[in-house]
């Protein structure tokens, strides 16, 4: 028998959709992951085998093969851990596939079988509600997922809820959407005593939205009107929030849903590598360029940065 759940891959802030397939034919028992799997995705077969034990469940005696479709698509990231044991639970009879055809599932199993959060929910949510689908996500993330649309949103704290709430026998409760924070009270440029040529720089590079180069003796003031540039942008916007809280939805820094109205302000240290400005590494994450879109990316001691000058 062969069963197919949906989930997606993460390629910078986009998210494609992806097609788990489940294959429990005879043979001699082994368990293989293909399609393009790194490291990660290759150490579910462990953590799905350790969290089906943990709630009675052993794997049959046959050759069980899991293929992420597309085939060519690299897949990262441990969210593929929850449609991969719903698509071998599936196989197995254990739960109704034709039911999970209206769901898109993200999340990370622990050896317990609890679904743990993993980066990205926001825009697996996003491609869900694109798709006109259901999005099954870790219990901690549903109301970051509840940001998205309307659509519906099954957040689950464990696999065995999970499979009772798909039976019927259990309800999960719905999420509701993060709270959106109000931005906090930082550096006030009126508090600024004097300065006058350097607070009219500010409040042009600010209505147009240029960049700054200040230069001094330590001590001119120079990181404090940095820190206040914040203070007198505007807002976000809905769409401007939401796409900021992608950014930080794929960093994993998006805590509890919570949606922020601040512009951004990121002041990494010079001593920083390159790819932690610009983002990089064996899995792509975002850099301190990235995390700083829309917002204030302050570079102090410029000439100490490696490759900027």
């Amino acid at each position: 028998m062969v069963a197919l759940v949906k989930t997606v891959a993460y390629l910078g802030l986009e998210a494609r959709g992806v097609e788990v397939q489940c294959s429990v034919a005879p043979g001699l028992p082994k368990f293989n992951i293909v399609g393009l799997a790194d490291k990660a995705v290759g150490e579910s077969k462990e953590r799905v085998r350790a969290a089906l034990a943990s709630m009675g469940l052993a794997l049959p005696p046959k050759r069980i093969t899991i293929n992420l479709s597309p085939a060519d698509l690299p897949k990262e990231g441990s969210h593929y851990d929850l449609p991969i044991a719903l698509a071998l639970l599936a196989a197995m009879g254990v739960t109704d596939a034709e039911q999970l055809t209206d769901w898109i599932a993200v999340g990370e199993l622990a050896l317990d079988a609890r679904v743990v959060p993993s980066p990205g929910v926001l825009l697996a949510a996003l491609h869900a509600s694109e798709q006109e689908l259901g999005l099954i996500c870790p219990y901690a993330q549903g109301s970051e997922a509840r940001w998205a649309s309307e659509v519906p949103v099954c957040a689950a704290p464990d696999l065995a809820s999970l499979l009772n709430h798909l039976k019927g026998t259990q309800r999960l409760p719905e999420p509701v959407p993060g709270e959106v924070e109000e931005p906090g009270a930082g550096p006030d440029l009126k508090q600024v005593k004097g300065q006058e040529g350097a607070k009219r720089a500010l409040e042009i590079a600010a209505a147009g939205g240029h960049n700054l180069l200040m230069v001094g003796p330590p001590g001119a003031g120079k990181s404090l009107m940095a820190s206040c540039l914040p203070g007198i942008l505007p807002p976000l916007t809905p769409a401007e929030a939401l796409e900021v809280s992608m950014v930080q939805s794929v960093a994993g820094t998006l805590e509890d849903g919570r949606i922020s109205r601040a512009r951004p302000f990121r002041a990494p240290h010079h001593s920083a590598s390159m790819a932690a400005l610009t983002g990089g590494g064996l899995k792509v994450k975002p850099g301190e360029v990235s995390l700083a879109h829309l917002g204030v990316l302050f570079l102090d001691e410029l000439p100490e940065f490696h490759g900027i000058m």
